[in-house]
C-alpha cells in the first residue's frame, strides 16, 4: 500500500527553484506555474525555489506558459531543451538509496519521531517542473527536491514513498515548521541569518544566484546594469527585493506573491524584466521555448539552499549526515543529472556545496 499522500493545505505557494553551479546559477530553490506554487520550482522559494513553488493561484500564468513554441537559449551558451524526466531512472534511484542504521536513528530525537510516525511530513510544492512536479498519471512527485525528500524517507523508513506533502510558499515555510505541521521543508529554501533565528537548516544541498528574464527580442535590457528606470518584477518574501535594492538601485521594483504572477506580468508587458532564482527562470525558459530569454549573466551573492527543520532540532546533524552519504556515494550527482542535467542539456553536474557544520 502506497504511503505517499499529497496534502493540499491550501497554503498558496510561491516557491523558487535552484539549479545553480552548473550554469553558474541562481538557482528555488526553479520555476513553474501551476495551480499552486511549485517548487517553485525557491523555495524556497525563495526563490527560490525557488527554482520552485507551489500554488493554488496563477492559473492564467500557467496557461500563458503552456502556449509557447520554438526554442530558446539558456544562458552561458547552453541551449534549453524541453525533455520529460526519465521516470524509470528516477524511481529506481530514489528507491535504492542508502538506509540508516537503527542505532543512528535512535541517536536522533527528530529521526526517531519520523520513524515512529511511519511517514516523513514534508513542506514543499508539486508543480516545479525541474524540482518537484506532480505526475498525475501515477500520483508521483519527481524532480531534484522531490528526489531528495524521497531519498530521506527511504533513509529513515526504508520506503521512498513514505512521505506526505503539505503545500508551502515563501510566506508559510517557517510557520509549518513552528506549528509542527511538517518535519522538514524542501523548497529551494535560501539559508539566511534572519531565518536561522526562527528555524534551523541542514545543508546547504545546492547554491544559486539571481537571473534576469526578459521577453525574447528585448534589446534594451542586457544585464543588471541596464535595469535602471525599468519596471522589474520579483517575488515578495524572497531574497530578490533586497538583492535588487543593492545591485539595481534605480530599478522600479514590483513585488509579486507568486512566480506565476510575475511571469504573467512579464508576458503581458506590465513589467520589463523578472529577477529571481536563475534556475527557476531556466525552468520557465525550457517550458516556454522562444518566448523568453536571459539578459546578461547571473548576478548577486551565492545563495545557499538548505532543508528547513524545527529550531534547535537534532535533525540538522542527522540530515547533514544523510546529505554527506548521498554526495559521497554518487547519488546526489545522479539525481541532479536525471532531474536537471538530462532535461536542460547540461552535460556535467555541478559540485555539491560544502555542508555547514
Amino acid at each position: 500500500m502506497r504511503k505517499k499522500r499529497l496534502l493540499n493545505k491550501a497554503l498558496t505557494a510561491a516557491v523558487c527553484i535552484a539549479l545553480s553551479a552548473g550554469l553558474m546559477a541562481c538557482g528555488a530553490g526553479s520555476s513553474q506555474p501551476a495551480p499552486q506554487e511549485s517548487a517553485a520550482e525557491n523555495a524556497a522559494g525563495d526563490n527560490a525555489a525557488n527554482d520552485a513553488a507551489s500554488q493554488e493561484n496563477g492559473d492564467d500564468a500557467a496557461a500563458s506558459e503552456a502556449d509557447a513554441s520554438e526554442s530558446a537559449g539558456a544562458g552561458g551558451g547552453q541551449e534549453a531543451v524541453e525533455k520529460e524526466i526519465d521516470r524509470e531512472a528516477f524511481d529506481s534511484l530514489v528507491s535504492s538509496g542508502p538506509v540508516a542504521d537503527e542505532a543512528d536513528i535512535a541517536k536522533s530525537e527528530w529521526a526517531t519521531k519520523v520513524k515512529e510516525a511511519g511517514v516523513l511530513r514534508v513542506g514543499g510544492v508539486n508543480i516545479a517542473f525541474l524540482f518537484s512536479q506532480l505526475d498525475e498519471t501515477d500520483n508521483s512527485l519527481r524532480g531534484f527536491d522531490a528526489g531528495l525528500f524521497q531519498l530521506l524517507a527511504n533513509y529513515i523508513l526504508g520506503d521512498s514513498n513514505a512521505y506526505e506533502l503539505t503545500q508551502v510558499d515563501s510566506s508559510t515555510r517557517e510557520s509549518v515548521l513552528q506549528n509542527d505541521q511538517v518535519d522538514a521543508v524542501f523548497a529551494t529554501y535560501s539559508i539566511t541569518d534572519a531565518r536561522k533565528e526562527v528555524i534551523s537548516f541542514a545543508g546547504p544541498y545546492y547554491t544559486s544566484q539571481q537571473g534576469i528574464l526578459i521577453k525574447a527580442g528585448n534589446a534594451e535590457i542586457t544585464g543588471v546594469d541596464s535595469l535602471a528606470g525599468k519596471n522589474v518584477a520579483t517575488q515578495s518574501g524572497s531574497t530578490g527585493p533586497d538583492i535588487l535594492a543593492e545591485y539595481a538601485k534605480d530599478a522600479v521594483i514590483q513585488e509579486f506573491q507568486t512566480d506565476q504572477e510575475a511571469i504573467a506580468a512579464l508576458s503581458q508587458g506590465r513589467v520589463d524584466a523578472y529577477v529571481t532564482d536563475y534556475t527557476l527562470l531556466l525552468s520557465t525558459m525550457v517550458k516556454n521555448p522562444g518566448v523568453f530569454e536571459f539578459a546578461g549573466e547571473p548576478f548577486g551573492p551565492i545563495d545557499p539552499y538548505g532543508i528547513g527543520l524545527p529550531l534547535g532540532s537534532d535533525g540538522v546533524e542527522f540530515v547533514n549526515d544523510f546529505l554527506k552519504k548521498i554526495e559521497e556515494d554518487g547519488t546526489w550527482e545522479k539525481l541532479w543529472m536525471v532531474s536537471l542535467g538530462d532535461r536542460t542539456g547540461i552535460k556535467t553536474a555541478p559540485e555539491a556545496p560544502a555542508i555547514e557544520e
